[in-house]
């Protein structure tokens, strides 16, 4: 099964290279596609982590109050999370869909000399080398294979793909609201991508840094929405009716 999922994966990018004539420009193409579908999901997942921005002082006042009684916190959190139509998984989703697309590639363009993959294979075959134009010489090599073998000039382009790779892991957290702590998880998790992309190869990496430039677009674009929207959405305040059963009152604006 997963054999056929990363020939499928090969057989793809082969028919696009086909019509652009450029391997790095067919690894766009299927990021553009990959992203296109799966913007619905993305679109959604931002309107969550914006909805559990805005809720979080709620979400700290419930904290608190049933900071003695965990069960009853867990109870109350998700009948909130209900009552707002805030699913805090929905994040992680469109990132798991990913994943199988990632691998494959990164075994496709990658793999060892005992056991080299499909694209590295093909191009042997052919006595071609897979480039994305002048940029980058060889979209099969990682970062730290050209720093060895060509020294820092030659690598300046990989590692301009690897800095992308990291910023492009801290970035999305470091502009959402949200506390301290979850910007630093970010810092981390950036300097832990510097890592893994110095050993990644370069059509790994240019794959992962044009889909986050385009997810970190789309998420700007929806978050500037979801702001204008909000004032709207919150126009009407109610205060809690009194034991008299007054009704709500809705929230005035100021007098001229």
């Amino acid at each position: 099964m997963w054999e056929t999922f990363k020939e499928l994966i090969f057989r793809f990018l082969f028919e696009i290279e086909a019509v652009v004539g450029d391997w790095g420009m067919a690894i766009i193409v299927l990021t553009v596609l990959v992203r296109l579908v799966l913007m619905p999901l993305t679109i959604k997942q931002t309107k969550s982590m914006y909805e559990l921005q805005r809720i979080q002082p709620k979400m700290k006042e419930l904290q608190a109050k049933y900071k003695d009684d965990k069960e009853k916190l867990q109870e109350e959190t998700l009948k909130f999370y209900q009552e707002n139509k805030v699913n805090p998984f929905s994040g992680c989703l469109p990132m798991l869909l990913q994943m199988p697309i990632l691998f494959a590639l990164y075994q496709v363009l990658g793999g060892t000399e005992a056991k080299p993959g499909t694209l590295i294979k093909y191009l042997a075959a052919q006595g071609e080398i897979g480039t994305f134009y002048f940029l980058i010489p060889n979209i099969a090599k990682t970062p730290a294979q050209i720093f060895a073998a060509e020294g820092l000039l030659a690598s300046i382009p990989y590692l301009l793909l690897v800095a992308l790779f990291a910023v492009s892991v801290w970035l999305p957290q470091a502009l959402m609201p949200g506390d301290k702590q979850q910007k630093m998880i970010g810092a981390y998790m950036a300097v832990v991508m510097l890592f893994f992309g110095w050993s990644a190869p370069a059509g790994v990496l240019l794959y992962w840094d044009v889909s986050s430039i385009w997810g970190i677009g789309q998420q700007q674009l929806t978050m500037a929405y979801l702001k204008r929207k909000s004032p709207e959405e919150e126009a009407v305040v109610t205060k809690a009716p009194s034991s008299k059963g007054d009704k709500p009152e809705k929230k005035r604006g100021k007098s001229s």
